[in-house]
């Protein structure tokens, strides 16, 4: 599946690159895809029980009434009935495009198999919702479209009798055939919103709303359109005669063509292939990863920084096993835990200052990548830069690769995330003279592949979120680089553009000779005391 993911790559980057430049990270639609359909999903709800004020159920009055909204109260209604056609396409759109960027950035494999077999319920009920509400029209294309359905459904042995009859006759149509269609317009959206909050179980703080700005241009947009191009029937249904042409919603109806070619059999034959293969889709083949991430008690005090870091829900708290004097400890579900090293990002204990005489081992960290051995690599490339420019280039897997800027002057380590590395490793780095510059490099902005790496650096570096930066490092000497992958010429000109801005470092104060200057009182590492105070508020 490798070669459709960097096909499908190869079509979004162009758009997000241009998106970006357009209006920005913050509010590229690209990097909202599902809290936008959330958005879509209240636009179609709220909309939907205001026309429901207005309609009557009934063979005829179904029609009418929709009629009425459209013309007679149009100012209201009709913009109402526009809205919820138009949200209602556009859920479909966003939805479909969402599925296949996440697929293409390979973001529905391992843990993340939960969240990406439990859409396509969402799918299902999306398309139910819809086309019972073309029903309710009861207009032409209702008909077409009920007749087509209820033959499709006659193909599988589960009813007494044809459904489908029940359109070809007007006898057959009674007003409690309504009321019956209002019941599942209403019901289908509600298990569709159950079935959204099972989809985001294994998420830690979903996403469900976009940007307000962006979500009042999309409004504001839809509203526009409702105006210009406002939703109409297509004259009232008649059960006499063999609907004609029709102009189809694509949106919703784009396979109901499929029906005047195939058999109802190979439809539903290509319908369940299709289903089958979304949902076996994350196991072929399932994605190799890393050690899960291990606690180690005897550097573990009970913080929950991991736990409150952690983007998959993965970390818990449980009572001490091990008899030391704090309440907690944190426990790792394995088959949740992605490996992206964050939660060592976020752990107190995880910094280089750690005195040397002990082996450093941080509270939590992945196996594969230890804390000791990220500052041991550190220091030996250091040693091998020259100049009076050095950099070092700390970068993520899945953005730009780091190591295409090594040079005499430059040298670069790439991690799971750049979330996992801690912010006193930039304070190390340029308070042990190692470089006279930091470079941080990752996914595109607004777009971690592990969703919250760039989001936690920042607000680290901005001294908003623990483990924090000292205030007294020099932001002038560090660069902060969020391009993604393919950015690898972008990447590459920002250190040479930053190399070239980068003064000598001051001269370092004097120490005891043969011994590094002492680790500032911010690293030191946390007593029980120092937990006690985080649980009770102090680590906000």
């Amino acid at each position: 599946m490798s070669w459709l993911r960097r096909i499908l790559r190869a079509g979004f980057v162009p758009f997000e690159v241009g998106l970006d430049k357009l209006v920005g990270p913050v509010w590229n639609p690209l990097n909202h895809l599902g809290a936008l359909g959330f958005f879509f999903y209240w636009i179609v709800a709220v909309s939907g029980i205001y026309l429901y004020i207005f309609f009557d159920t009934g063979t005829t009055a179904a029609y009418l009434s929709v009629e009425y909204m459209t013309h007679q109260q149009w100012y209201a209604a009709g913009v109402m009935r526009s809205l919820h056609r138009y949200a209602s396409d556009a859920l479909v759109l966003f939805m479909v495009i969402h599925m296949a960027r996440e697929f293409s950035l390979d973001r529905y494999r391992s843990a993340r198999w939960f969240t990406w077999v439990t859409g396509v319920p969402i799918i299902w009920l999306v398309f139910a919702a819809g086309i019972t509400g073309y029903w309710m029209v009861w207009d032409k294309l209702a008909h077409y479209v009920a007749l087509v359905t209820s033959q499709w459904f006659d193909w599988l042995p589960i009813f007494s009798e044809s459904i489908a009859r029940n359109f070809i006759n007007p006898d057959f149509i009674d007003n409690r055939f309504f009321t019956l269609l209002v019941f599942m317009h209403v019901i289908l959206p509600l298990i569709l919103l159950a079935v959204l909050w099972v989809h985001l179980q294994r998420v830690s703080r979903p996403k469900i709303n976009p940007p307000r700005g962006l979500a009042i241009a999309t409004f504001a947009m839809f509203v526009a359109l409702s105006l210009v191009q406002p939703a109409m029937s297509q004259g009232p249904a008649n059960l006499a005669e063999v609907p004609g042409t029709l102009k189809l919603d694509w949106f919703y109806l784009a396979f109901y063509p499929l029906f005047d070619i195939w058999s109802p059999g190979a439809v539903w034959g290509v319908a369940g292939v299709l289903t089958l293969l979304i949902v076996a889709l994350p196991f072929m083949p399932p994605m190799k990863r890393l050690a899960p991430a291990v606690v180690d008690l005897d550097n573990c005090n009970g913080c929950t920084r991991c736990v409150d870091d952690c983007p998959f829900a993965a970390i818990t708290m449980a009572p001490r096993s091990d008899g030391k004097p704090y309440e907690r400890e944190a426990v790792v579900n394995d088959k949740l835990c992605l490996s992206c090293g964050i939660c060592a990002g976020a752990c107190p204990t995880a910094t280089p200052y750690r005195a040397r005489a002990r082996k450093l081992v941080s509270g939590i960290e992945l196996p594969g990548i230890s804390i000791a051995g990220l500052r041991d690599r550190i220091e030996a490339l250091s040693e091998k830069l020259d100049g009076q420019n050095r950099v070092i280039v700390i970068g993520c897997d899945h953005g730009a690769k780091a190591d295409t800027v090594s040079s005499a002057s430059g040298a670069a380590v790439s991690l799971p995330c750049i979330g996992m590395l801690p912010p006193t490793f930039v304070d190390y780095i340029l308070s042990r003279g190692l470089a006279e510059g930091v470079v941080l490099s990752g996914c595109s902005e607004g777009e971690c592949y592990y969703r919250f790496g760039i989001e936690w650096t920042e607000a680290r570096l901005a001294g908003e979120r623990n483990p924090k930066l000292r205030t007294a490092v020099p932001r002038e000497r560090i660069a902060k680089v969020w391009v993604g992958p393919g950015g690898n010429r972008t990447l590459a000109k920002a250190v040479r553009d930053f190399q070239a801005g980068l003064t000598p470092l001051p001269a370092s104060k004097p120490t005891t000779e043969g011994k590094p200057p002492p680790p500032p009182r911010e690293y030191e590492k946390p007593s029980e005391g120092k937990a006690l105070e985080e649980k009770a508020g102090g680590d906000a």
